[in-house]
């Protein structure tokens, strides 16, 4: 009845985890065993044995080597000595918690009847066996396991030897996989072996508590969240302190964590002007524009008169004021000795005011020009008159007077001869002319 609550007591401390396998290839054990004898005229009562020694080896694909021994007694028509020493092979199905096994092997099986004989097996109490079963390993810690079995035992030798039962029980103790940092993950599974870590990291730690390992902690000495991998976020912008270029003011992800202030797209920390909408390349400062004509000066060929954006900040080319200079409409004729507009060319100097105020920023000169008629004197005089003519006649109409500049030539640059009525009359005018910028010329 002891034995009976012994082994009950032993096998309800089942509770475990790992058995021998590849990570712990050696197993020690140590139990007990009971043994039935079989066949005709033997007892067939249980006998108790102990110790029950084993050393055994894991190969590969489930497969063991060992050896055991063990003794105990045996009943039949008196008391018998019972030892075996054994060679194993051993099968496991899993290398989960609970693992099966299936093993058979070949030993010797003594019955020894107290008779004094030459040998630890001799020949004549002990049987050449062959033993097959089946048996479970059930782990009660790392490495620690209770072991369960029961085998077939069958005898070549019939007169001092027994076919007999035999059922172990025992715990075995698996080692073999090294452990250098002590933190119960072996050497094999821990990605960290220098490292004393943590079962449920494969044995790497975990320095800052937040939930994830050292090894995928871009931050392991900050608590920090899984998405930013282990890191903080103080500001919380989405951007983690470590790539955050303004870690205590949320800012966008595109400008390293940084806010935008005037919404210029240069973020504050390199925007030398952050209250203000400025420009990229100008560090978020506005773009000096001198003539204001919506060209920065960096950009524009004449910063300092207003022109177009089509012409990189200068004026347009006045390419219809420039077909007029050189058309026959540019000539404004008066009659001999007289200053004063005739109606019959009013049209054409409005044409000019037109042009004018097509291009607002060209500024032109009116030249003025005489016959041989009188003297050279008079009509230097009266060259400059027929100019301020038409001048006065385009401030009338709007022309700023800053616009127009105005010139007598006299009789010095005639168009036509003046010995002749008619290239007289074509020397009495006023002509727009081009010069190095456009001028309205008097002629």
């Amino acid at each position: 009845m002891n034995l009976q609550r012994s082994l009950i007591l032993m096998f309800l401390l089942v509770v475990g985890l790992n058995a021998q396998t590849s990570e712990n290839p050696w197993a020690i054990a140590v139990g007990a065993d009971l043994i039935n004898l079989q066949g005709e005229n033997v007892e067939s009562g249980l006998n108790f044995g102990a110790p029950a020694l084993s050393l055994s080896r894991y190969i590969s694909s489930g497969l063991s080597v060992g050896v055991r021994y063990g003794i105990g007694n045996a009943e039949n028509n008196g008391n018998l000595d019972y030892s075996y020493l054994d060679g194993v092979l051993r099968f496991n199905f899993s290398e989960e918690n609970v693992i099966p096994y299936l093993f058979g092997g070949y030993g010797l099986s003594r019955f020894a009847d107290g008779m004094d004989k030459d040998g630890m097996f001799p020949s004549g109490e002990s049987g050449r066996t062959i033993f097959g079963g089946i048996g479970v390993d059930i782990p009660i810690g790392d490495q620690l396991n209770i072991n369960v079995s029961t085998s077939y035992r069958g005898t070549q030798e019939t007169n001092d030897s027994y076919n007999h039962l035999q059922h172990i029980v025992g715990l075995s103790y698996n080692f073999g996989a090294g452990d250098a940092d002590g933190d119960g993950v072996s050497d094999k599974k821990d990605e960290c072996p220098d490292v004393p870590g943590l079962k449920e990291f494969n044995g790497c730690p975990d320095t800052d508590g937040d939930g994830i390992p050292d090894t995928k902690d871009r931050c392991p000495e900050e608590a920090g969240s899984e998405n930013l991998q282990g890191c903080p976020d103080s500001d919380g912008d989405g951007v983690a302190d470590i790539d955050d270029s303004c870690p205590e003011k949320p800012g966008a992800i595109e400008m390293n964590g940084c806010p935008d202030s005037d919404g210029d797209g240069v973020a504050d920390n390199t925007d030398r002007c952050p209250d203000v909408a400025g420009d990229i390349s100008n560090d978020g400062c506005p773009l000096t524009d001198s003539d204001g004509d919506g060209v920065p000066d960096k950009n524009d060929k004449c910063p300092d008169t207003a022109g177009t954006k089509a012409n990189d900040g200068c004026p347009d080319e006045p390419t219809d004021l420039n077909k007029f200079i050189n058309s026959e409409d540019n000539r404004i004729l008066f009659k001999a000795s007289s200053s004063n507009l005739s109606k019959s060319y009013l049209e054409k100097i409005d044409k000019i005011k037109d042009l004018l105020d097509q291009y607002p920023t060209i500024s032109v000169t009116i030249e003025g020009h005489a016959s041989s008629d009188g003297s050279e004197k008079y009509n230097q005089k009266l060259s400059e008159r027929r100019a301020a003519a038409v001048k006065a006649y385009l401030v009338e109409k709007g022309v700023s007077e800053e616009r127009l500049s105005t010139i007598g030539y006299g009789e010095s640059k005639p168009i036509q001869p003046n010995k002749t009525a008619k290239g007289r009359a074509a020397n009495r005018r006023v002509q727009i002319n081009r010069s190095a910028q456009i001028n309205l010329i008097q002629k």
